[in-house]
């Protein structure tokens, strides 16, 4: 099963009122298990960065002026992809911004429906708890000491693994090693496993003498037959 985990950073958050996608930032995972294949690419949004979007991102005017535009990266970013569920976290935001670039193109806009939300997620996992990547990751105790501004390839490995925490991979995977350990490594091997020795169940004398005493005081009793 392939799936891909995304983000996007933005010049800010409104597609509709011109803003624009100026990173994308894409892991590969292949049954759970990020592959090491990633597609990233800055991209020139065409016009100024505001500056409440280059404080979150860092990423300045003159720095992407020399990066292709979204025209020109989307067939390559198209073919990562391919047909494969999406992971994002608020997969909203970013399938806009997405969906508004491809339309500008004439491409197929991204549905909805092919995409996890990973904040949905985990709200439903852990309600009323916050649900930021950030908060996340202390949450599942991952390392995102390096994300000191956001970046898009970045955020996308840090949500790879608090995907995987989501949806309980980790501890499913300790659960199955835990269960390959328990069984002997081949056919017929006896197990190594300390036992108990048998509880004896013959009665001891004094419980005969007890139970020969109390069939006495009963009114002719099977046991005499």
């Amino acid at each position: 099963m392939r799936e891909i985990v995304l983000d996007t950073e933005t010049t800010g958050l409104d597609p509709l009122r011109g803003d624009r996608i100026v990173e994308i930032g894409c892991v590969e995972l292949v049954n759970h298990v990020a592959s090491g294949n990633i597609f990233q690419s800055y991209i020139n949004p065409e016009c100024d960065m505001p500056e409440g979007a280059y404080r979150i991102h860092g990423l300045s005017t003159q720095f992407l002026a020399d990066k292709p535009v979204f025209a020109a990266v989307a067939d390559d970013f198209l073919a990562f992809v391919a047909d494969d569920r999406l992971v994002i976290h608020n997969a909203g935001f970013d399938l806009g911004f997405l969906n508004a670039e491809l339309e500008k193109l004439g491409k197929q806009p991204f549905p909805a429906l092919r995409a996890i939300d990973t904040v949905s997620l985990a709200r439903r996992k852990n309600p009323g708890a916050p649900a930021s990547l950030d908060a996340l990751c202390r949450r599942f105790d991952i390392d995102n000491s390096e994300r000191t501004k956001h970046g898009a390839l970045l955020d996308a490995e840090l949500l790879a693994e608090v995907y995987l925490e989501l949806i309980g991979g980790r501890q499913a995977a300790l659960a199955l090693s835990t269960d390959q350990a328990r069984q002997p490594s081949n056919e017929g091997e006896a197990h190594n496993n300390d036992t108990k020795s048998p509880r004896p169940h013959e009665p001891s004398n004094e419980e005969k003498a007890a139970h020969a005493s109390f069939i006495a005081t009963l009114d002719d009793p099977i046991w005499n037959s």
